[in-house]
């Protein structure tokens, strides 16, 4: 049972889950030098149309300016994603994805896929399904 941190049982349960199914992700991506929220950068550079700014990257994490560029230079440092001058906007830098970093996305994305596979693999299409439509009608009604 999770340690209560609300006044709703129910969302401490789901708070736990969450957690645990992130630590269960982040091992795995650990044991290959990734972690999730380097996956989830890549993911966003990987699947935006053109490179992104990092205001625009942070707000689509929902993460601070601050930790999005840590993030960054972590894998600019290891050539995993580029800054490159914006076109329009000679004070500012887009990023994208290199080769490597599009190799090493591919590979994150599998590890991820496989573990969240492992961590759910109790549950059936059912149980699937209408997890799926409970957690619809909570998020419908926190809109």
């Amino acid at each position: 049972m999770a340690v209560q941190g609300s006044s709703d049982i129910l969302v401490d349960e789901l708070y736990e889950t969450t957690h645990r199914l992130r630590q269960f992700v982040e091992a795995r991506l650990r044991e290959k030098g990734a972690s999730v929220a380097r996956l989830r950068a890549m993911r966003m550079l990987a699947c935006a149309p053109k490179p992104l700014r990092m205001r625009d990257l942070s707000e689509m994490a929902g993460i601070a300016a601050r930790t999005a560029t840590t993030i960054v230079d972590s894998l600019e440092r290891d050539g995993l994603v580029e800054r490159v001058r914006h076109p329009q906007d000679r004070r500012a830098f887009l990023v994208r994805l290199t080769d490597e970093g599009l190799r090493c996305h591919r590979e994150a994305e599998e590890i991820d896929r496989l573990a969240l596979a492992e961590a759910t693999a109790a549950l059936s299409a059912d149980d699937r399904a209408r997890l799926r439509a409970l957690l619809g009608r909570i998020r419908d009604h926190t809109v």
